[in-house]
């Protein structure tokens, strides 16, 4: 391992200098502060695993994106939870300093609404930031900087395979009908479309799958290894969309797909979530369903949650665009390609798309 220190004026300012040097994969191994010569210092030693040619192994990086976590090195999980405890007393320490009456009124008062809907304290101390450098901006023009949006239409994501994994119960099959559906339409310019059906081992969607494909006049396939999924893929159709079942525990994405032969450029991997579990669990998901092929997140279940600050966090954290958004329990209706401005409505007024007004709960700071 290479363990090197590094000193600065801040801990912002240390840790931009560590990832610039060792790179996103670096672990902190401890960390000092104090004042010299009248002077406010930060001291942090950090490490990073490398080959003998100097790079980074796969272990770490790999298991990052999604890779095999058994090739973590050691010791990985334990400088981990060291790291995230130090980064929670980081925080913890900061936010008292933060002189927010250098903020407009408007700007306080919508970073307080973020902080009550459950926006993380990273996101919030970046979005301060750069608040700072932008007398009287609005808080929407850095936040669409950290939450990307490429809305689903066929310009946009003109593959002809569409993957959509998540964990179970986070609404997969109907997503993918839902898509089905539009892809059946004017997006598709009358191409043919097909299911395939990679969760075979449980019945109902299943059931609901080989239905809505005899309704809709769609093909469909059912795929449990790469052979028969390669089978499902050599027809036809125009555009193809995948049901996959969710992980089970110690398995990744990338070895899912994988075992099924889905990759390529022209295969997109939509992950599919719900907005109302916990910080930990969505962070969990995310890291277990990150992958090389996965483009978009697509929110699910939106109607079912009563804030929206996972969204933020989520995208903030892995950079990775929404695009679409689902709610209710039609199949027609119910699904929409994400826009800015449909996101921040969900988020600061909580008014699904399609809606001028949520009840009594819909309001903006």
């Amino acid at each position: 391992m290479q363990v090197k220190t590094y000193t600065g004026p801040s801990t912002q300012a240390v840790l931009a200098q560590i990832k610039s040097e060792l790179g996103p994969d670096a672990v902190i191994l401890s960390t000092r502060s104090g004042r010299k010569e009248g002077r406010r210092f930060c001291e942090v030693t950090a490490g990073v695993e490398r080959n003998g040619n100097g790079s980074t192994p796969h272990g770490a990086g790999a298991a990052a994106d999604g890779g095999d976590p058994s090739q973590l090195p050691v010791g990985w999980e334990s400088w981990h939870r060291e790291w995230s405890c130090i980064k929670e007393h980081l925080l913890a320490l900061m936010k008292p300093g933060l002189r927010l009456e250098q903020l407009t009124p408007r700007q306080r008062l919508a970073l307080e609404f973020l902080e009550r809907e459950g926006v993380e304290d990273t996101v919030l101390m970046s979005l301060y930031r750069r608040l700072l450098t932008s007398p009287g901006a609005s808080v929407l023009e850095p936040l669409t900087g950290m939450v990307p949006v490429k809305p689903w239409s066929r310009e946009a994501w003109p593959q002809r395979v569409h993957v959509f994994a998540g964990p179970f119960g986070s609404g997969k099959t109907t997503t993918l009908v839902r898509m089905a559906l539009r892809g059946q339409g004017a997006e598709s310019a009358g191409g043919r479309v097909q299911v395939v059906n990679a969760d075979c081992e449980r019945g109902n969607g299943r059931l609901l799958l080989r239905h809505w494909a005899e309704l809709s006049g769609f093909g469909y396939a059912e795929a449990a290894d790469d052979g028969a999924m390669r089978a499902a893929l050599d027809c036809d159709a125009d555009r193809v969309f995948v049901d996959l079942p969710g992980l089970a525990r110690g398995e990744t994405l990338t070895q899912r797909l994988a075992h099924l032969g889905l990759g390529g450029d022209d295969v997109a991997v939509h992950l599919v979530l719900p907005p109302h579990c916990g910080g930990q669990q969505t962070a969990d998901f995310v890291n277990r369903y990150r992958a090389p092929g996965t483009a978009s997140i697509v929110w699910t279940k939106l109607d079912e949650a009563c804030t929206y600050g996972t969204l933020v966090n989520v995208a903030a954290a892995n950079g990775l665009p929404v695009s679409a958004l689902s709610f209710g329990p039609g199949l027609r209706g119910s699904l929409v390609s994400a826009s800015e401005s449909a996101l921040w409505r969900l988020v600061f007024k909580r008014q699904l798309p399609g809606r001028t007004s949520d009840g009594p709960a819909a309001r903006q700071p």
